[in-house]
């Protein structure tokens, strides 16, 4: 570990004297690109030094308690910052193996946020419309914009699907764990007789594709235009600004009709397309290299049930980590920070597992 930490290090220091360089400087590519690297180094280098100015603080430590010429009171002292230090270096080393840590090169992407409303009829819709409200303020609190692309009503007010962009610092890295079935167990406003009912309702979080990432070839599309239907106004339901974009490949369609602008629903629609073509690339990708482990650690696997929201009770329970809060009334205000915080730390150590598993 610590062969690649001076590595790291030495890599650091160069970088920064490349972004110093006047060249380097009046290139704006080349620039970013060292300037990326950097910002990603600097945390984990910061660590290491401060680990080594713990060790250093440790020998010293070490030399006064053994010096026959040091006086009782300072052996004592140095006695006392020895066991500080020993304690903060265990905590120092524990924090640059969870820095060392693979990162996901999807984690500072946007995200395209999903949810739809599965079983329980109506009432499955008016969760929908709940959790995104859910999700829309949390990213408020986050500082991220969120911008609807295509959106399906219910007749009683709630949502059939909901497909929004949500672009910000670090967005996949937060909710990249939402992805799966979240089941809502309460009285529903119809319910005459008082019965808890159970709905469930799917969320699916695909990182966006970069155009470099995912391209897509025209002759691979069909694209339909049609009137836009729902709320808008005259000139929206009356021209052909919806769009339906198929791709002949896969077979995948993405619709939109949020914009007046054909163009502008083209470019929504094809953001859409990119993120679920990239996310299919990416299930395929995890699917080799899990085709031999059982793990499910950050695959986003959709097909169990994540979540359960018990109103009765007031209750949240995560079950991948067995995660339970009786504030279920703020969660659905969007206080989702200590599930998603809960979360990252969760598979973070269950990676570190792994790679300490792989290594030995």
């Amino acid at each position: 570990m610590f062969e690649k930490l001076e590595h790291l290090e030495a890599k650091y220091e160069e970088i920064t004297r490349l972004i110093s360089d006047p060249e380097i400087l009046a290139d704006t590519a080349k620039y970013q690109k060292h300037a990326k690297a950097h910002s990603d180094l600097t945390p984990v280098v910061e660590k290491f030094r401060q680990y080594k100015q713990v060790k250093t603080g440790i020998a010293d430590a070490r030399q006064m308690i053994l010096d026959s010429h040091s006086e009782e009171d300072l052996r004592k002292l140095a006695q006392e910052e020895l066991a500080h230090l020993e304690e903060r270096l265990a905590s120092v080393e524990a924090d640059l193996k969870v820095l060392l840590i693979p990162k996901d090169p999807n984690d500072e992407k946007n995200v395209l946020l999903e949810i739809r409303a599965g079983t329980g009829g109506d009432e499955a819709t008016l969760f929908a419309q709940e959790l995104f409200r859910m999700y829309s303020r949390y990213a408020e609190s986050q500082g991220w914009r969120i911008e609807i692309v295509s959106s399906s009503a219910s007749g009683v007010g709630g949502l059939k699907e909901v497909i929004a962009m949500i672009e910000g610092k670090s967005v996949y890295s937060k909710l990249k764990y939402e992805s799966g079935v979240h089941r809502v167990q309460r009285v529903p406003a119809t319910e005459a007789s008082g019965r808890v009912h159970t709905s469930a309702v799917t969320v699916a979080v695909l990182p966006e594709a970069d155009a470099v990432e995912i391209q897509i070839s025209e002759k691979d599309l069909r694209i339909d235009t049609f009137c836009s239907s729902g709320p808008g106004g005259q000139s929206v339901n009356t021209t052909y600004s919806a769009v339906r974009i198929t791709h002949l490949p896969t077979n995948l369609w993405v619709s939109c009709q949020d914009e007046k602008s054909q163009i502008k629903n083209k470019a929504k629609a094809l953001r859409v397309l990119r993120s679920r073509l990239y996310d299919i690339a990416l299930e395929e990708q995890r699917n080799a290299i899990a085709q031999d482990r059982k793990s499910q650690v950050g695959s986003g696997d959709r097909s169990e049930k994540i979540r359960t929201y018990n109103f009765p009770q007031n209750r949240l329970t995560d079950h991948r980590i067995g995660l339970t809060l009786h504030q279920l009334d703020r969660i659905m205000e969007g206080n989702i920070t200590d599930v998603i915080d809960g979360l990252v730390t969760h598979f973070q150590a269950e990676k570190l597992k792994n790679e300490v598993a792989v290594g030995s």
